[in-house]
């Protein structure tokens, strides 16, 4: 739903800008104005000085080592883990698992979970609307398992089609992956009806929130979905980051993902033992730096108050169209009742976001 802007407190945007370093410079002999978030987002202050504190302060490898820098880097790893646990209400730190971002979370949970339990005959659902990441794996899955791959067609407005949706969805429905708000529309899924849909059919759920978190609260129990991807470089964090919820029994039955490094409990030649969650799925040493940095992009936001960023961007968004519409040969696209701050437009003689 939209939000009331009425009942919330308008954010000082000339304070917010000035913790942008990156904004503190001309462009074409103008301030610069970045309106390019739905393909990443700046860096404010508090991020960039997490990165210097770890490499001046504390640059250690994490979890294998007992001196005083490696007890300072897990330490700052695991908080992290903590926030975005926080950040998406899971159940448990365990229950998060850090990624390079959505793709690699995408593609984790086709591996592994995919290959596990996709079989023959089997049918995986999206929507019209997904990224390449929320298509590619799964082609590359129903390929290899011998499955189908069903497309859930998109209306005029931009609103994926619930009948087609309740029509598609059957017994054979294994899996359903679509996209919390389209990055290039800007429409939020009805992803709580989705869901509670999927599960009466006995299948899983995988939402792809990389447009979402920065706007939306996501309340990864109350929706009840399965899996849940996020990239941090989307959210105001460092680029190479992200995260991937999942419910404990299923990240648990669900075989690694790679091999290596921290996923392993003991080994030899003979044989391995596997790591538990979410160690299982964090083979080698990880992206430690942006990882500990990514928890202050995460506070940051809370702090903000996800409520107070979309009512200010739901602002600009409203006269963003009606200034748009004034212009000649212009048509907008993607106009559902539900939607975040993405602009799609159509003028003559091209196309734009």
């Amino acid at each position: 739903m939209k939000p009331e802007a009425a009942t919330v407190a308008p954010l000082d945007i000339a304070h917010i800008r000035s913790q942008f370093p990156v904004l503190h410079q001309l462009v074409n002999k103008h301030p610069l104005v970045y309106l390019d978030n739905a393909a990443t987002t700046q860096k404010p202050q508090v991020v960039l000085d997490a990165l210097t504190a770890y490499y001046t302060g504390y640059n250690s490898n994490i979890h294998r080592g007992v001196h005083t820098l490696a007890e300072r880097a897990t330490t700052a790893f695991e908080e992290t883990r903590k926030t975005a646990q926080r950040f998406l209400n899971a159940a448990e730190p365990e229950e998060v698992i850090f990624t390079k971002g959505c793709t690699d979370g995408i593609n984790l949970v086709a591996s592994s979970f995919g290959r596990s339990h996709i079989q023959p005959g089997d049918e995986i659902l999206i929507s019209g609307m997904e990224h390449h990441s929320n298509i590619v794996p799964w082609q590359m899955l129903c390929q290899e398992r011998g499955a189908t791959l069903r497309v859930v067609p998109i209306s005029d407005a931009g609103e994926m089609q619930m009948e087609a949706f309740d029509r598609l969805l059957t017994d054979k429905t294994k899996l359903v992956s679509v996209v919390h708000a389209s990055n290039a529309l800007g429409t939020i899924n009805p992803v709580e009806e989705i869901i509670r849909k999927a599960h009466a059919v006995g299948a899983v759920v995988l939402l792809d929130g990389a447009q979402a978190v920065s706007h939306l609260e996501v309340d990864v129990q109350a929706l009840d979905v399965d899996f849940y991807v996020m990239s941090g470089h989307k959210v105001y964090g460092p680029t190479g980051t992200g995260l991937l919820y999942g419910k404990r029994r299923l990240l648990e039955a669900m075989p690694p993902y790679q091999g290596g490094g921290e996923m392993i409990r003991e080994v030899s030649f003979e044989g391995t033992t596997y790591n538990d969650i979410p160690f299982k799925f964090e083979a080698g040493t990880p992206n430690i730096s942006d990882i500990v940095a990514l928890r202050y992009a995460l506070e940051w936001v809370e702090q903000l108050g996800k409520t107070a960023i979309a009512a200010h961007e739901q602002q600009l968004l409203q006269r963003a169209n009606t200034l748009l519409q004034e212009v000649p040969g212009l048509r907008l696209v993607g106009t559902a009742a539900h939607n975040v701050s993405v602009v799609s437009f159509v003028i003559d003689g091209g196309t734009s976001l």
